[in-house]
């Protein structure tokens, strides 16, 4: 019986004669050469992403910045450097901590009730009733429709003259006589939360609803086996396993809201006065009625940082309640 030849050969590529060609050397240039360009293979995929956010996020808050140091008149000339001067100025403004507490009370009072209202209609949409799609669909038409349109709407239907609210109200014996809603300070930041609720609502629904979409129903068997009753089942079973939907949903609406601008513009314009102005419009009047780019520039920083602010102190109040459950 003829013996065969098993002796193994060297690994790598044959050469043009067939023999088989010396891999490199583990410590040789061509080696390290190698390791190099396959530790650059990622960035072929990742790198158009990162030129993107690098152009559409990174290079905008630097340049933010650079322009709140700065000298500049109101025809775009830049004079030179201003170092915190732009900073003092924001600060010494007095209405500067009416507009960054208002700012607040908007974005907590607008997301809190978004959030509600959103897991209840989540929750209605997820049960199976006649029209349910129909429902859905209109549920979207807030959401695609224009912000500023929608705004610029809800300002025509608050009028003391012909808008509809006042006549629905005196036609059912709620008001005796036409009330101008937006020409008071109270009742105007009121309104104008409802309509940024209102134009949240679509998005923020749509996101709980997927995450319920996601909870397998052997979860709920298992907790009607248990004993629990509806109530019981959502606040020990639903909430939780909603957790990662409301958390997205939270972190957008806050960032949303925060710089939400076409809501107040289209309504009140900030006014009267800086009555019902955010950090977002007042920024725009410091821009462009008082042609201070400089401290527009300033505003925009410390609006920047309050959001994240606001995102850090959520995700830390999230991951201390997680760690307790």
């Amino acid at each position: 019986m003829a013996v065969q030849d098993v002796t193994p050969h060297t690994a790598g590529a044959e050469d043009g004669q067939g023999q088989p060609s010396a891999a490199p050397a583990p410590g040789s240039r061509q080696a390290h050469n190698g390791r190099r360009l396959r530790a650059l293979e990622p960035l072929l995929w990742i790198g158009p992403a990162l030129a993107l956010i690098l152009a559409v996020v990174i290079w905008p808050v630097v340049e933010m910045a650079r322009t709140s140091l700065m000298d500049i008149s109101s025809t775009g000339l830049t004079r030179g450097f201003a170092g915190g001067a732009n900073y003092a100025e924001l600060f010494a403004e007095p209405d500067l901590p009416g507009v960054v507490l208002r700012t607040l009370v908007w974005v907590v009072g607008v997301v809190t009730v978004t959030i509600l209202v959103s897991l209840a209609l989540a929750q209605l949409l997820n049960s199976r009733f006649p029209g349910r799609r129909l429902v859905r669909w209109a549920l979207i038409v807030p959401w695609a429709a224009s912000v500023l349109m929608t705004a610029l709407t809800w300002r025509w239907m608050l009028n003391n003259f012909y808008g509809v609210v006042n006549r629905v109200l005196m036609d059912v014996g709620i008001l005796d006589k036409p009330v101008n809603w937006l020409a008071h300070p109270v009742q105007a930041f009121a309104w104008m939360m409802a309509v940024a609720v209102f134009v949240s609502l679509p998005f923020t629904a749509f996101v709980i609803l997927s995450g319920l979409g996601t909870i397998p129903a052997e979860v709920y068997e298992a907790a009607r086996l248990d004993g629990a009753g509806p109530a019981r089942t959502y606040l020990s079973v639903t909430l939780p396993l909603l957790r990662p939907s409301l958390l997205v949903a939270a972190i957008i609406n806050v960032i949303n809201v925060f710089n939400s601008f076409p809501v107040i513009w289209a309504m009140t314009r900030g006014g009267p006065g800086f009555a019902t102005d955010t950090t977002t419009t007042y920024m725009y009047k410091l821009a462009f009625d008082n042609q201070a780019v400089g401290e527009s520039a300033a505003m925009a920083v410390v609006n920047f940082a309050l959001i994240l602010l606001v995102v850090l102190v959520y995700l830390r109040v999230v991951r201390g309640r997680e760690e307790i459950g």
